[in-house]
């Protein structure tokens, strides 16, 4: 594995555009959280909405100098956007966009995003596979549900340059896109009710365009944010460290895919090895299920925290 020179950063912002949790009278801010409220012209009148799906404005300061991208899209056509309207966020900023993987929760709301970037050309980072089609899952056997799949044009008729790799890429100079993630726990074996259909055959779907990206917070570590960690969220931040030759991880967040009856044996062998990995905070988000979020919470009592749609963390050298 060739290492990966990832400079640091000062400062990494992490605002989350769409997540399948709100409460917008939690009232825990902090100097790392800081919550959406349901106030505009200090009235009661604004909302965030919440939907199983994904989205976030990552922003990465070094010196004066902040840069940002969008990870993710959200599922409706307008929800992220929506969100990103009532938070009063000006996406003209985004730089760069990348998409951990192609299931619609994750590129659902892409058009609207787009909108609100304005700007012509941005670069859309995503592997390859992201773009297969005819995909399905079957839950129960001869129940099939079909996924919308991808569609290069539309995204391009949207003004993206779309950049297709497997292979680890930086992004903004000091922001690394993970590429395709190896599969090395014996325990992290992807989606076992996901297929798709090629020439009349039904093939397992490995979804081994899911991805991550990684940033280099200086004195901190690393800040790993996944999608939906079909690859597992072990193997995800493993990777990073192995491509970035950085042992010391702050943050591990994204969706961690540890929800309902095929993922819950595998819980507790997560939990221990996200433990063992001793990150300084461990932050799920959409897929990882109620009962895993527990678990970590229990595990990790004060390193865990809560995510929400419209939640901006701030991390700090």
């Amino acid at each position: 594995m060739a290492k990966v020179n990832l400079n640091a950063v000062d400062r990494v912002e992490i605002l989350t555009l769409e997540d399948n949790y709100i409460d917008l009278v939690a009232g825990d801010n902090s100097a790392i959280v800081s919550r959406a409220v349901p106030v505009k012209d200090m009235k009661v009148t604004n909302s965030i909405l919440a939907e199983h799906g994904f989205s976030a404005l990552v922003t990465i300061t070094k010196g004066d100098k902040a840069r940002s991208m969008i990870f993710d899209f959200g599922f409706s056509t307008d929800v992220a956007a929506r969100n990103a309207d009532a938070l009063g966020i000006d996406l003209s900023c985004v730089e760069v966009a990348a998409l951990s993987h192609g299931h619609i929760d994750h590129f659902g709301g892409m058009s609207e995003i787009k909108s609100r970037i304005g700007k012509k050309g941005i670069e859309l980072f995503t592997h390859p596979v992201a773009f297969r089609d005819n995909r399905f899952l079957e839950p129960i056997p001869d129940i099939c549900v079909g996924f919308p799949a991808l569609d290069r044009e539309e995204i391009r008729n949207m003004v993206f340059t779309i950049i297709e790799t497997s292979e680890p890429r930086l992004l903004m100079e000091n922001m690394l896109f993970l590429g395709e993630i190896p599969r090395k726990t014996p325990f992290e074996k992807g989606l076992p009710y996901a297929f798709y259909k090629q020439n009349d055959q039904k093939i397992w779907d490995p979804t081994e365009d899911d991805t991550g990206i990684a940033i280099n917070l200086k004195g901190k570590g690393l800040v790993v944010l996944s999608g939906c960690a079909h690859s597992g969220i072990v193997n995800t931040v493993k990777y990073a460290m192995g491509l970035t030759g950085i042992d010391k991880v702050h943050v591990v967040m994204g969706g961690f895919h540890l929800t309902g009856p095929a993922f819950e044996p595998i819980i507790a062998d997560t939990v221990k090895s996200i433990e063992d990995v001793s990150p300084d905070y461990v932050i799920p988000t959409h897929c990882t299920g109620r009962k895993a979020c527990l678990a970590f919470e229990q595990a990790m009592p004060d390193k865990f925290i809560v995510n929400m749609a419209g939640t901006k963390l701030t991390f700090a050298a």
